[in-house]
């Protein structure tokens, strides 16, 4: 009876040696891989920084006004935050690379469908980017112009140009990554919508100055003419 069970235990530790001893090279190319990943994503980092760091560069972004929102956002300067993506983007394809040499089929399928989906996010994140910068330049534009004509509300409108473009490409990202079209299109109009009405109600609001001035100056127009009219008539 005691050889039996001397005799099981030395097979299962056995058993587990040998897995051990194929498991552990496995372990230790994952841990190579992410090792390398990480330097590797440094260095394209300070590659990155490097290329946009130059004067031109920075000068664009903050004329477009990108330095200065990323600030109130609390985020970095935009070449360091360019810097920070590509090390992160870069890394993190090591790290699921590192985590497929441990040959474990479950984790690979799940891999595979990173692997496909991860254009997808980096398009939309592209897209995004994009629609910030097109939006605080239109923002910018429309505030110079609004301000030009002496209009009262032209920070509202710059803010309101900015909110619609910045829905637009977040929508254009949604459908991007791959949400249902309907539903991208439904909140898309319901965020449109109701733009539109706090837009119309703000004009309103922020129009009865406006509008006020206007009727007064046509109204002393008028007085000033029936004036003239009764000064001429005896004549």
């Amino acid at each position: 009876m005691g050889q039996l069970i001397l005799k099981t235990l030395s097979q299962t530790m056995g058993n587990f040696f040998n897995a051990l001893a194929l498991f552990l090279p496995r372990v230790l190319s994952m841990l190579a891989v992410i090792v390398a990943g990480f330097l590797i994503a440094l260095v394209l980092k300070v590659i990155i920084r490097r290329i946009f760091g130059i004067a031109s560069f920075r000068k664009y972004c903050d004329s477009a006004g990108l330095t200065q929102m990323m600030r109130k956002a609390a985020l970095p300067p935009p070449v360091d935050f360019l810097g920070q993506i590509v090390f992160w983007v870069v890394w993190i394809v090591f790290i699921v690379l590192g985590i497929d040499a441990l040959g474990i089929g479950a984790l690979r399928e799940q891999i595979s469908r990173f692997f496909l989906f991860m254009p997808q996010i980096f398009v939309a994140m592209v897209v995004l980017f994009i629609g910030l910068l097109i939006a605080n330049f239109f923002s910018r534009a429309t505030l110079l112009a609004a301000a030009n004509a002496n209009y009262p509300s032209a920070r509202l409108l710059s803010s309101l140009v900015r909110l619609l473009i910045i829905i637009f490409f977040v929508t254009m990202a949604l459908e991007q990554i791959g949400l249902g079209r309907r539903v991208v299109l439904i909140a898309f109009s319901i965020a449109f919508g109701a733009v539109m009405m706090g837009t119309a109600i703000a004009f309103g609001l922020g129009g009865r100055d406006v509008a006020k001035q206007f009727l007064e100056k046509q109204f002393m127009q008028k007085e000033e003419t029936s004036e003239k009219d009764e000064e001429i008539s005896p004549l």
